[in-house]
């Protein structure tokens, strides 16, 4: 089958204390520090075969996630920018629906012809953080795409309670449709984890700000519309961007570099008349110039919720936290709490509208290229077609 296929240098920055399991696996929990010189193939590659437990999907859609494009990107000194758990060589890509082709022995709830998406999170089930209902914690977690095989490929072998069946899209949604959309549940599933199960969700009429509109900060900006909170105001450095969140609800979208003087905090002080946000969410990546402002524009008992990921400490002001009862809160995948099928529901009621998010789509031969054009940061959701020509 055809894939997209990553490979790296294993050379462990000077300083970086490598674990035991890392040395012996070769599988890195800070990717950043670890991996060096990255390259990239489209390749033939044996399609895999499944468990007992698992399902051979025919990939139709698969995105490119921010964490694709900072395998492609180094720093100074050729390492990796993504700073999560990573093993190389390792097909890629993680957003994505498609098919069942193919079902192991002993799964029972799906069945060859369904539509599917697909958590991305390989949680264990067995450790205390999965039995606690913490499967996004996982102590023995891999990541599609990631740390293995992913599905910017034709195929790819995933377990059967990673998967979700999206059949009633198609009451929606044209066939290719279907999966284009199916495809993007991932990465909003990362904002309605950190928006409503991290964060605890928010009052109808509640003010959110989100500062990075790619697109687990435009899946946050919808959802928040959904939601009903009463202004939604939006931050990036990128036009398209800012526009993007407009078509996704948002009320005010600001490009930071054209606030004239006016800083991102001091403008939603001035559009929240002084009050503050409820809810902040960083989705940028960029915590050391985001998360000042956020202090500065945070409403009695605001929290800030940090989804954007870089290997970087910030300092906090902890005296405005407790002046203000605020909150800092962590948040990291989108399994559990039944946040596929939530979204699922959204999507088929017609309540939740992604379409305005993809704002290119690719062809298998074209998945590389996908991958070079999404370091410009002016999409929302790239999509890659990887069976475009199969006979729906």
């Amino acid at each position: 089958m055809k894939a997209l296929v990553a490979d790296a240098e294993w050379k462990p920055k000077a300083g970086y204390c490598l674990s035991k399991s890392e040395e012996e696996r070769k599988r890195a929990i800070i990717g950043s520090q670890v991996w060096c010189n990255p390259k990239f193939a489209i390749k033939r590659v044996p399609a895999p075969n499944i468990r007992h437990d698992e399902v051979l999907v025919c990939v139709m859609s698969c995105g490119i996630c921010g964490s694709d494009t900072h395998v492609y990107e180094t720093d100074a000194e050729g390492y990796i920018i993504f700073s999560g758990l990573t093993k190389f060589p390792c097909i890629l890509g993680h957003e994505f629906s498609g098919i069942v082709e193919k079902v192991g022995s002993d799964v029972d709830t799906l069945s060859i012809g369904d539509r599917i998406a697909a958590e991305s999170v390989i949680w264990c089930g067995t450790c205390q953080a999965c039995r606690s209902g913490f499967p996004n914690q996982c102590r023995q977690l891999e990541l599609m795409g990631l740390s293995v095989d992913g599905a910017l490929a034709e195929f790819v072998a995933v377990s059967e309670r990673c998967c979700w069946k999206i059949n009633e899209l198609n009451n929606r949604y044209s066939e290719q449709d279907v999966f284009d959309i199916g495809a993007l549940i991932e990465p909003v599933g990362c904002a309605y984890n950190g928006l409503f199960i991290a964060g605890g969700g928010f009052r109808p009429g509640a003010t959110v700000v989100t500062y990075g509109v790619g697109p687990i900060g435009l899946g946050a900006v919808a959802l928040a519309r959904v939601a009903g909170a009463g202004k939604i105001i939006a931050f990036d450095v990128i036009d398209e961007r800012v526009e993007t969140a407009r078509r996704l609800g948002a009320d005010y979208s600001f490009n930071i570099n054209s606030l004239d003087g006016c800083s991102p905090a001091e403008k939603v002080m001035e559009l929240t008349k002084g009050m503050g946000a409820d809810v902040q969410v960083e989705a940028a990546g960029a915590a050391p110039k985001i998360i000042p402002q956020m202090e500065r524009s945070m409403s009695a008992q605001g929290k800030i919720i940090y989804l954007g990921r870089a290997a970087t400490s910030t300092p906090v002001d902890l005296d405005a936290l407790v002046s203000g009862a605020g909150s800092i809160i962590g948040a990291r995948g989108h399994s559990g709490c039944g946040i596929f099928p939530y979204i699922i529901e959204l999507l088929a009621s017609g309540k939740l509208h992604l379409e305005g998010m993809i704002t290119a789509r690719h062809s298998s031969d074209e998945a590389l290229t996908a991958l070079e054009n999404s370091v410009d940061r002016r999409n929302g959701k790239i999509l890659v077609r990887m069976n475009e020509s199969r006979n729906l």
